[in-house]
This record gives C-alpha cells, sequence and structure tokens, in this order.
C-alpha cells in the first residue's frame, strides 16, 4: 500500500451524519428503528393512552362536583349509580372545604386579614422577580423588612385587632409562612456559614463545620422535635415559646446548613484569579465577597439554590409531628369527617394537596430557568 493511499485515507473526511432533523427523525431513529423498538413503542403508547382516558374518566367525567355530604360521592353519578356504588373524584370534598384549607380554623371573621396578606406579598413579590424592575433596594427593604412586621401584626393581632392564637392558623396559610421565613432566613445564614467554613480563623471556622455537620446529620423531624420539646427546657421558668415560632426556627436552620454547603460549591467554583483580582483592586474582604466573589458564586449555583427552596417547601409538611397542620395536614385530617367518610375522599384529598404542591414547585422551577438563562452571559459550551 502507498504512502499516499494511507494519507488519502486518513485525511478523508468522515461520511456526513444523517441529514434528517427534527421530532420525526428523532422518533423514527429511538423509537422505531427496530421492529422490537417498533412493537415496544406501540405497546408502551397503548397503556398510556388506556391510563390517561382512566384517570380523566375519574378525575372529571364521573366526578361528583358539588354537594352538601358524602352521600354524592357514594352513590350520585350523573344522576345514575355505578355498579361498584362508588363516584369518581369527589371534588365536592374539597369544595365544601377548601376555605379550611387555605386558613385552618383561622377565624371566619377575621380571614379577610390573612387575605390583605397575601395580596400584599404578591404585589411586592411581583416586582421583586422581574429583573427589569426599577429600585430593588427600596422593593427588598419593603417585602424582607416592612411586610413581616406588617403581616405579623395582621395575622395574630394587636393595635386594635383580634388576637388570633397560632395554633389556629393551619392550611396554605401555615405553609407559606413557614416556607416564606424559612427562604428569607436560610439564604443570608447559608451565605455567612458557607463563608464561615471557608475562614482562616479557626473558632469560626470549627464552629460553621460543626453547626453543618451535626444539622445536617439529622432528620428534618428530629430538628422540629427538638425545637418543639428541648428547645423550651433550656428556656427560664415561665418562658414560652409559640410552637409556630418553633417550627420556624426549625425549617430554617436545617434549611441553613444545606444552603451552606450549595453556596461553597459556588464559592469553590470561582476561578482563583477571580480572587487575585480583587485583591489588586484594592478591595476589602467584604468588598470583594459582595462585589466580586459572592455574585458570581450564587448565579453557578442557582439550580442548587432553588432546588434547595423547593425541598424546605415540600418539608413542611412534617410539622404535623408538632402537632401543627399546614395544607396536607389540614386535608389528612378532614378525612375522618363522617360527613364526608367515602372510599374515594382520602384520594381526592391528597391528589389536591400534591397539585397545590406541584403547582409552587413548578413555578419556582421555572422561574428559575428563567433566571439561569437571564444571567447566561457567559461560560457558553
Amino acid at each position: 500500500m502507498s504512502n499516499a493511499f494511507v494519507r488519502t485515507a486518513i485525511l478523508a473526511p468522515e461520511p456526513p451524519p444523517s441529514a434528517e432533523k427534527g421530532p420525526l427523525a428523532w422518533i423514527r431513529r429511538n423509537l422505531l428503528a427496530t421492529p422490537k423498538d417498533i412493537v415496544l413503542t406501540i405497546l408502551a403508547l397503548v397503556f398510556v393512552v388506556w391510563a390517561l382516558l382512566h384517570a380523566l374518566d375519574w378525575l372529571f367525567v364521573q366526578a361528583v362536583w358539588s354537594g352538601p355530604d358524602r352521600t354524592f360521592c357514594a352513590t350520585a353519578v350523573q344522576g345514575g349509580i355505578q355498579p361498584d356504588g362508588w363516584s369518581g373524584a369527589c371534588w365536592a370534598f374539597v369544595n365544601a372545604k377548601f376555605d379550611q384549607f387555605i386558613f385552618g380554623r383561622y377565624p371566619l371573621d377575621e380571614r379577610w386579614r390573612p387575605t390583605l396578606v397575601g395580596i400584599l406579598f404578591v404585589l411586592l413579590l411581583v416586582p421583586m422577580l422581574i429583573p427589569s424592575a426599577p429600585r430593588k433596594g427600596v422593593n427588598a427593604l419593603l417585602l424582607f423588612g416592612v411586610l413581616p412586621i406588617i403581616s405579623f401584626f395582621l395575622l395574630y393581632g394587636g393595635f386594635g385587632l383580634e388576637i388570633v392564637e397560632t395554633p389556629l392558623w393551619g392550611g396554605l396559610l401555615v405553609t407559606l409562612v413557614l416556607s416564606f421565613v424559612g427562604i428569607a432566613v436560610s439564604f443570608p445564614l447559608g451565605i455567612i456559614l458557607a463563608l464561615g467554613r471557608r475562614s482562616r480563623m479557626p473558632v469560626i471556622r470549627t464552629f460553621s463545620v460543626v453547626f453543618i455537620e451535626v444539622v445536617r446529620g439529622v432528620p428534618l423531624i428530629t430538628v422540629l422535635f427538638m425545637a418543639s420539646v428541648m428547645l423550651p427546657l433550656f428556656l427560664p421558668a415561665g418562658w414560652t415559646v409559640d410552637k409556630l415560632l418553633r417550627a420556624i426556627i426549625g425549617v430554617s436552620i436545617f434549611a441553613s446548613a444545606y444552603m451552606a454547603e450549595v453556596i461553597r460549591g459556588g464559592l469553590q467554583a470561582i476561578p482563583k484569579g477571580q480572587f487575585e483580582g480583587a485583591d489588586s483592586l484594592g478591595l476589602g474582604y467584604w468588598q470583594k465577597m459582595r462585589l466580586v466573589i459572592m455574585p458570581q458564586a450564587i448565579k453557578l449555583v442557582i439550580p442548587g439554590i432553588v432546588n434547595t427552596f423547593i425541598g424546605m417547601f415540600k418539608d413542611t409538611s412534617l410539622v404535623s409531628i408538632i402537632s401543627m397542620f399546614d395544607l396536607l395536614g389540614i386535608v389528612r385530617l378532614n378525612f375522618v369527617d363522617p360527613n364526608w367518610a367515602t372510599a374515594v375522599t382520602p384520594l381526592t384529598g391528597l391528589i389536591f394537596a400534591g397539585f397545590a404542591f406541584w403547582l409552587f414547585c413548578f413555578g419556582m422551577s421555572r422561574y428559575s430557568a428563567f433566571i439561569e438563562r437571564h444571567l447566561d452571559t457567559g461560560h457558553k459550551r
């Protein structure tokens, strides 16, 4: 074989890949490439269609949407009776208990107060989430400084408002209070712990490491139990701490330990040249972290931060261990109501609670993706 032929064979370009692109080409390559793939794809489609049709039929077609008690969900199906004697989903149960799912046992005449808090929260949160909205500093001060104070007096009472004890709170109200305060506290505390773990001061570094490892090493249920049962034992005689406040402390501490490790991962991903460049400008430690390092670190770990927030939002359901009733807890509590005791009531209630949790978590996930695209000004691959 001649050298010219060898050189020609080595330098010859590889045959171009298939010119077919688009979803149809992807389906042909991945789902219909061989007879076995075709059979498996057809079987999977048949199963998905069958399951989807039955689910839609149970959720919507055969469902009972209104009624004063369990008898409608037990027998009434569009004016007839099913052979097994049970209807589809009992949305009448959700409709009858909806206010309780949102406010818990909050007094009926005072529910305008949590409603007003929710409206104020949305009005301040929306411009905070829009990158182009002006006056972010004032917005942040109102959202994280002023609103919590106003919300406390509106929800709890005082200054002429009737006192509503926190044991009467429940449902989505408790879920949102726990998650919002937990997020607002755990994020800055996690940043401080992450910086402390990287500190050159032995005392600060040791404290941060011990705090993070101890809190991460126990389940959230244990943290909540300790905050509810053990914390009062360390207080002076006659002192009490509100149960909701204990839960907020427990959730915030637990989330801050995880947040610290997420932030620390972002700090470790920053090139050494960024630190050296900030030092060359004569910036102090806190100036360097605030203006140069921390913005880049947070941008790199946005998915991890939002993942921690989503996990904390869902973990608020664990407050039932200390006899508090969030959205899931208040839904489960109503299963024992004899007026709505049917075979389909629990499943319907759990589907409603699951959809509510999914709605909030999906919203946080989509906003995280939006922020990633908005801040993706470099490191593109």
